[in-house]
């Protein structure tokens, strides 16, 4: 694989500029420009009945100017009377006019003012409740998952860890792209729109207290620079990438990345088996869908199981994790499980199988 030269590390290691922001998701809620539109009407509309109003006890008004109030004078007394201006050249001067002012127009020109200033607020205290719920956001968030690329890879790999009781305020996306952000947002996730290379843009992602971090970035090159950003960042989480290219795999791995998944081999080794046995590509493909059909689940052993052989178990046992070390069911060094071991087996997918959250990296 070839990495960007030093020359373009170097200067993107000087850029002291970056571009990033914290995107929460938040109900679905009308566009801002027909939310205004929406209260403008309502303005008008108030300001029309205010005028119909008046015109329509014309005869206990008096115009200084002729005397009598007709359509437009109508509409000028509303106008000024609504925006509190008050000029005072067109005034009640009959008890109805007066009582209908106190009891209908003064009502109206509340209104008016609650729908012109309200809007004025709103607009001014948006920027001081997303700070405020950015706040809130970063003082809860704790062990969470952070999903480096939002592209195929990652909007799955999302809905698998989902698929297992992950809830979706434990999930943060990082995507250049403020459109995949949006989508993100708009699925119920929080999101970060920067370059994942970057520290400052990681940790704005409350990267340092993430449990795991999945790495789904459309470049190689990408990958590698964000595996060795994260795992400098958080010495803990566990890291699985991607990579399209198998050779640049061991390099994900000295980088720092727990785990590395070929995604152009993975693919092409399914299709093979396929083409060779369709009912057993079917399970292969069952099995990876976390949730339906059939699930790989890893649980530690209990108490009742401790001294028995793999094969003994009532799940079908694949794989015993002891240590650092994953041995197959058949595996001679397994012989009797031991209280700390970890089984990978085979389940029928329920809403109570779900992975172990205390599941740790596994170092080669």
């Amino acid at each position: 694989m070839k990495l960007p030269g030093q020359d373009v590390i170097a200067r993107q290691a000087d850029e002291h500029l970056v571009t990033y922001r914290v995107k929460l998701p938040r109900k679905l809620v009308e566009h801002p420009i027909r939310q205004v539109a929406k209260r403008l009407s309502t303005a008008l509309l108030v300001l029309v009945v205010t005028a119909l109003v008046v015109y329509a006890d014309r005869d206990g008004y008096t115009d200084n100017s002729d005397g009598s109030v007709d359509l437009l004078d109508a509409f000028y007394y509303a106008t000024v009377t609504l925006s509190t201006t008050g000029y005072g050249d067109i005034t009640p001067v009959t008890d109805a006019a007066r009582l209908t002012n106190i009891f209908v127009i003064t009502p109206l020109r509340v209104l008016f003012l609650i729908i012109l200033v309200g809007t004025t607020l709103e607009a001014l205290t948006e920027r001081t409740r997303e700070e405020w719920r950015l706040n809130r956001w970063r003082s809860t968030l704790r062990d969470h998952t952070v999903v480096v690329g939002f592209g195929t890879k990652g909007r799955s790999a999302i809905r698998t860890v989902c698929a297992t009781g992950l809830r979706k305020e434990q999930v943060v996306v990082v995507d250049p792209s403020a459109k995949a952000i949006d989508a993100a947002t708009a699925d119920g996730y929080a999101g970060v729109i920067g370059d994942a290379t970057r520290s400052e843009v990681l940790k704005r992602a409350e990267l340092q207290r993430a449990r795991q971090v999945i790495i789904a970035t459309q470049r190689d090159d990408t990958a590698v620079l964000v595996t060795l950003t994260a795992r400098q960042i958080n010495r803990t989480a566990k890291i699985v990438a991607a990579v399209r290219e198998e050779e640049n795999a061991p390099l994900l791995k000295q980088s720092g990345a727990d785990a590395v998944i070929t995604s152009a081999s993975a693919a092409g080794r399914l299709l093979g088996l396929s083409v060779l046995s369709p009912a057993a590509g079917m399970v292969m493909e069952d099995l990876i869908q976390q949730g339906t059909g059939l699930d790989v689940v890893e649980r530690p052993v209990i108490k009742a199981e401790v001294g028995k052989l793999p094969r003994e178990m009532d799940d079908l046992v694949v794989s015993v994790v002891r240590g650092h070390r994953v041995l197959g069911y058949d595996d001679p060094d397994v012989g009797t499980l031991e209280l700390t071991d970890r089984l990978i087996t085979i389940v029928r997918a329920t809403p109570g199988s779900q992975v172990a959250p205390d599941v740790r990296p596994l170092r080669d």
